[in-house]
C-alpha cells in the first residue's frame, strides 16, 4: 500500500472536549480501532486542527465554553474542506431533546449522551471510519478514470491530426467513428 493509500485512509479521528477526562476516556475507548486520534480542548482549536489535516471524523462536545459544540459544527459545515466530514456530538446533558434536535439541525451526523456505551461508541465510529476508506477508494478510482479519459482524449487528437493529412477512402468513416467516440467520452457524454 502506498504512503498516499494509507494517509487518505487513516485521516484519523478529532475528538473535542474541554474536559480532559473527557479526551482520556475517548482515547481508550477507540485506541483499539488503530486510527490517529488528535484532541482539540476547545471549537477554536478544533478549527486549526481541520485546516491542517484530514478528517475521517469529529467526535464533538456539546457544552464548551467559548465556542460550543453548535457554533462549531456550525463553522466546520461553513468551510468546503470540512463540511462532509461527519459529526457525532457527545454531551452530558441525557434528558434534553432539543440538544439533540439542534446538533442535527447543525449538520451531526449522531448524537450520544454521556456517559456513553464504549461499545456503541466503538461501533458507530468504526462505521463511519468504513465509509471514509470507502470514499477515499472511490476517489482513487475515479482519478484514475478520468486520467484514462484524459488519456484517450489526447490519443484520438493524434489520431485525428494524423488523419489530416491522409485521404484513403476509409478516412471519413474512421473520423466519423472518433468523433462519435469523443463525444461520448467528454463531449456531450457521461463523464466522471
Amino acid at each position: 500500500m502506498s504512503a498516499e493509500a494509507t494517509t487518505d485512509e487513516r485521516a484519523g479521528i478529532l475528538l473535542v472536549d474541554d474536559m480532559e477526562d473527557n479526551l482520556i476516556a475517548l482515547e481508550a475507548v477507540l485506541g483499539s480501532l488503530n486510527e490517529p486520534l488528535v484532541r482539540a480542548r476547545s471549537g477554536e482549536e478544533a478549527m486549526k486542527a481541520l485546516l491542517r489535516r484530514r478528517f475521517a471524523l469529529i467526535l464533538l462536545d456539546v457544552r464548551m465554553p467559548g465556542m460550543d459544540g453548535f457554533e462549531t459544527a456550525a463553522n466546520i459545515k461553513r468551510l468546503d474542506q470540512t463540511k462532509d466530514v461527519p459529526i457525532i456530538f457527545l454531551t452530558g446533558t441525557e434528558d434534553d431533546s432539543g440538544y439533540a434536535f439542534r446538533g442535527y439541525a447543525t449538520g451531526a451526523a449522531d448524537y450520544l449522551a454521556k456517559p456513553f456505551d464504549p461499545w456503541v461508541l466503538r461501533a458507530k465510529v468504526s462505521v463511519f471510519l468504513d465509509l471514509h476508506r470507502k470514499n477515499r477508494q472511490l476517489e482513487r478510482m475515479l482519478a484514475r478514470e478520468r486520467t484514462g479519459y484524459e488519456a484517450l482524449e489526447a490519443r484520438l487528437a493524434e489520431l485525428e491530426a494524423h488523419l489530416d493529412g491522409d485521404t484513403p477512402p476509409d478516412v471519413p468513416e474512421l473520423r466519423r467513428h472518433l468523433r462519435a467516440l469523443r463525444h461520448l467520452i467528454g463531449r456531450g457524454g457521461h463523464r466522471p
